[in-house]
């Protein structure tokens, strides 16, 4: 996994993270000097084709806020305002959780829940009344994956169940009276259990350093595949547009470097003996050739960087199609029986299966949430999000314009089609924009 994220990582941060990636990602040409390297690489852009398929995915994922079915118990509804406990709600933060998931495969999240017990092993809260007082609730962590070092898991009654799991964390501690320093330490969980590890200052040994225990039996771990492609293991779903993406990050910076060298023309003498002229070129000067002597500019003929323009935009159009993939309804061959019954011949679309899934790691963090605080049931939440490939404003607007130019569709419905794109207020009013239209009069192109 971590050889996919090593292309994956760098194009979601841009250009600066594939600049650092240096000859990984751009290789170093045979016979070229180091310097000359460094500066194309200095000078290399990347069309960020990747990181914003992920983007527009997610937004399609979340087109509609997420929706707290009613039974989720109230109380456990007041922690969606502030899921992390860093001032993000359900909605902000399940994006993230979304995205990370979708560039890598596979994304974990950890249901915590503050420490209760003193060192001295008393309880700090005893009573539901301390509890609330205190502001003392479950939250979420989320753990990217590579954070992840590794897992241990057994079958119990027939059931595949998370017996360990080893994340690195960074934790900032307070250095003398006015700095901070950050701590790097491994916490490894197990079902009713916890402890960290940090680096001895002498040795290059993780020791213990904290261990305690929590109210749970199992491990409060919830993972979110994309991609799954076994137990704990995945792959990008958008894999295939990563690797042309880093194809388009080379080529582009060969295209780049041969327009360099195309637009400095080079001076080429011929028929003449260095040793018996003497060179000299300027707007108020002129040179005497031999005879039999000929001096020209020579230039690139073009066809090169022609060869390499036509080139990327065949790489941005397979990049698009590679993007839109995922909107690409397919039959699935496993469905829930609620969707068996509902969809019986629907097809669905691999981002709409990804949304059903966010949707069954959603509801089990409210029931890690509802297990902390001692309820039954933690309820569940809807994702309404647009699955729909022919939305995209970019192919779908001109197609509608032309339409109602030709009078194939009327003007109120093409007000409307624009308004559900998003590419019109939703608080505007046909009727009233309609009258307003009629009242400043023809366009100046129609006069």
């Amino acid at each position: 996994m971590r050889l996919d994220w090593d292309i994956v990582d760098p194009l979601m941060g841009g250009t600066s993270a594939m600049r650092v990636a240096g000859a990984k990602l751009l290789p170093k040409w045979p016979k070229e000097e180091r310097e000359d390297y460094d500066s194309r690489v200095k000078q290399s852009t990347l069309l960020p084709a990747y990181s914003e398929t992920v983007k527009n995915m997610t937004g399609r994922v979340f087109a509609e806020p997420l929706v707290l079915s009613d039974d989720i118990p109230e109380s456990l509804q007041q922690y969606a305002e502030n899921i992390d406990r860093q001032g993000n709600n359900l909605q902000v933060w399940a994006q993230t959780f979304f995205a990370n998931a979708l560039a890598r495969g596979l994304c974990h999240v950890l249901v915590d829940y503050p420490q209760t017990v003193g060192p001295d092993g008393k309880a700090l809260i005893r009573t539901r009344a301390e509890e609330q007082a205190a502001r003392v609730r479950p939250y979420v962590i989320l753990i990217h994956a590579q954070q992840v070092l590794g897992w241990r898991s057994a079958s119990q009654a027939g059931e595949h169940v998370l017996t360990q799991f080893r994340y690195i964390e960074t934790v900032e501690e307070d250095d003398g009276a006015f700095g901070t320093k950050s701590i790097q330490q491994i916490r490894v969980l197990t079902p009713g259990a916890w402890a960290t590890y940090r680096k001895s200052n002498d040795k290059d040994e993780w020791l213990l350093h904290k261990e305690g225990r929590n109210s749970l039996s199992v491990i409060p771990l919830t993972t979110f595949y994309t991609g799954r492609t076994g137990y704990m293991t995945a792959t990008p779903p958008l894999l295939e547009l990563a690797h042309l993406n880093v194809k388009h990050w080379q080529s582009q910076s060969d295209q780049d470097n041969i327009l360099h060298v195309a637009r400095v023309p080079m001076l080429a003498i011929s028929g003449i003996d260095d040793d018996q002229w003497e060179l000299k070129v300027g707007t108020a000067s002129a040179t005497k050739l031999p005879t039999g002597g000929e001096m020209k500019w020579v230039e690139h003929t073009g066809k090169a960087i022609e060869a390499g323009r036509v080139s990327l935009q065949d790489l941005e159009d397979q990049m698009r199609i590679a993007g839109a993939k995922l909107l690409q309804r397919e039959k699935q061959a496993v469905k829930t029986a609620t969707q068996a019954e509902e969809e019986a011949a629907q097809e669905m679309s691999p981002l709409e299966t990804m949304a059903g899934q966010l949707e069954d790691a959603l509801d089990q963090i409210f029931q890690f949430f509802a297990a902390y605080t001692g309820q039954a049931e933690g309820g569940h939440v809807q994702v309404n999000g647009n699955f729909d490939v022919d939305f995209a404003p970019e192919t779908t607007l001109p197609l509608l314009l032309n339409m109602a130019a030709q009078g194939r569709l009327s003007d109120q419905t093409l007000f409307a089609e624009y308004q559900r794109r998003g590419v019109v207020s939703t608080d505007l009013k046909w009727d009233e924009e309609k009258q307003k239209i009629a009242d400043q009069g023809p366009a100046l192109g129609a006069l």
